[in-house]
């Protein structure tokens, strides 16, 4: 089959399908032969995890929100490491910008690139992709999709498909003894939306990751009284204020009293569950379904890309990730030329010797500068037989290393350093508000040159 008429399904057009189509565009605009593509988007728009909408539950439509976005996020980790190696935030934006911008800023650098590439047609937005098969006789995919507006199925054949869905939209919620009699108010991550509805209270947050530690500053920050993290394997070591406290995990709750494993107690108006996600393909079929959890290299996936049971599905950023953006272009441009035929993929065998070398290199790993170390080689060895413009992968590794030293110096400070870009080489400027201090989370604000005229 000749590549013009091969098809390529990519589901979800954040950052990783977005990734997909601009590794496609890539190719066609330096003259090669490229298939024909079609982005399934089930939201109204493209970015993924980067929307922000008010919904929980279900969406108009009767579909799962997908969103876990909330109202004043920022960045907690550097812009320079996400950077796009094709297209840096000096371009979009027309100057430099500070180091920790927040989620509307983000997301505009995101839909900058796919607007400049003129990709937005590709997409199909508020369609559903509802189920997957694939028949070994025509060694074809059948896509079934359902566009939420007209409410309406239909099913299409194509010969590649591109999981591009994410893993942080289906909470992983446990059961608590006694939760289900608690006065105030109890949530997942996922549906945590505003910051100022925990203001003057006392919040409980089960969970010891990144979005308990972020969402605990953000309530702290708009003006909870206090926070309580419980945490299951270890406390998160950090210069907490005096405000914030750490406990063993939560074993009941009995009115408003929290009682944790090692005895203690204390009064609690709000519990805020940050205990991660599952990684849910309720679209696909057992024997195309990867189950793992949120780990730097799950099984099963050949470069941590491909199912081994069947190549021609292909999976992005099913990792857990320190990188993100640019991770998600390497994956994307290593995955555009097996699609092309420009690499070859080896046999199952090897391609499963291949995948154990990566999960014992993971499995050897002891500290988070270590896991960096193993995330940059991986994705340097994505990057060496692709045309993916080249970056400095080690030397966002050091800026990692840099971030998480000054998160253990200054959780509530970290976001006011700046660093410098690996791409432009320039150094961020520092942003005009204090990061404790910057209430608005609006670009217009985060963009002003003053603080006067960011609150004007």
């Amino acid at each position: 089959m000749s590549i013009e008429n091969m098809r390529v399904a990519i589901l979800g057009a954040g950052p990783s399908g977005l990734a997909q189509l601009r590794a496609f565009d890539a190719a066609r605009r330096a003259g090669q032969a490229v298939p024909k593509v079609v982005c399934y988007e089930k939201q109204s728009d493209l970015g993924g995890m980067w929307n922000y909408t008010w919904r929980t539950g279900l969406d108009a439509y009767g579909e799962p929100v997908h969103g876990s976005m909330y109202r004043y996020l920022w960045s907690n980790g550097p812009k320079e490491c996400l950077e796009f190696s094709d297209y840096s935030f000096e371009e979009h934006f027309g100057l430099p910008i500070a180091s920790y911008p927040p989620r509307a800023v983000l997301r505009d650098y995101i839909m900058g690139r796919i607007e400049k590439s003129g990709l937005r047609k590709q997409i199909q937005f508020l369609h559903s992709v509802q189920w997957v098969e694939y028949d070994e006789n025509s060694k074809k995919f059948s896509v079934t999709v359902r566009d939420m507006k007209q409410d309406r199925m239909f099913t299409e054949q194509f010969d590649w498909v591109v999981v591009a869905t994410g893993h942080f939209s289906t909470p992983n919620v446990p059961y608590f003894e006694g939760v289900e009699n608690f006065p105030g108010r109890v949530l997942h991550a996922h549906d945590f939306r505003d910051a100022c509805e925990f203001t003057d209270k006392n919040v409980l947050i089960v969970g010891s990751s990144y979005s308990a530690e972020d969402i605990g500053t953000q309530c702290y920050k708009y003006g909870a009284k206090s926070i309580t993290f419980s945490y299951r394997s270890a406390p998160m070591g950090l210069k907490w204020p005096a405000a914030f406290s750490e406990k063993p995990l939560l074993k009941r709750v009995d009115g408003n009293t929290a009682y944790f494993k090692d005895g203690s107690s204390t009064e609690v108006d709000a519990i805020v569950l940050c205990t991660g996600y599952q990684h849910h393909f309720p679209f696909l079929p057992n024997d195309l379904t990867l189950r793992t959890h949120n780990r730097l290299y799950p099984a099963n996936l050949y470069k941590g890309i491909f199912w081994m049971d069947n190549p021609h599905l292909v999976y992005l950023g099913m990792q857990d990730q320190y990188y993100t953006f640019n991770m998600f272009d390497a994956q994307a441009w290593y995955a555009r030329d097996v699609i092309l035929g420009n690499l070859p993929l080896p046999n199952k065998e090897a391609m499963r010797q291949d995948s154990q070398r990566w999960l014992s290199k993971e499995e050897a790993t002891t500290c988070p500068e270590e896991d960096i170390d193993f995330q940059a080689a991986y994705i340097r060895d994505l990057l060496k037989p692709t045309d993916y413009p080249n970056f400095h992968v080690e030397g966002m590794a050091t800026l990692f290393k840099e971030w998480k030293h000054d998160k253990q110096e200054d959780i509530l400070g970290y976001r006011n350093r700046s660093y410098r870009s690996t791409m432009t080489g320039t150094m961020a400027p520092p942003h005009h508000t204090p990061w404790m201090e910057a209430m608005d989370d609006t670009l217009e604000a985060f963009l002003a040159r003053e603080p006067e005229l960011a609150e004007a």
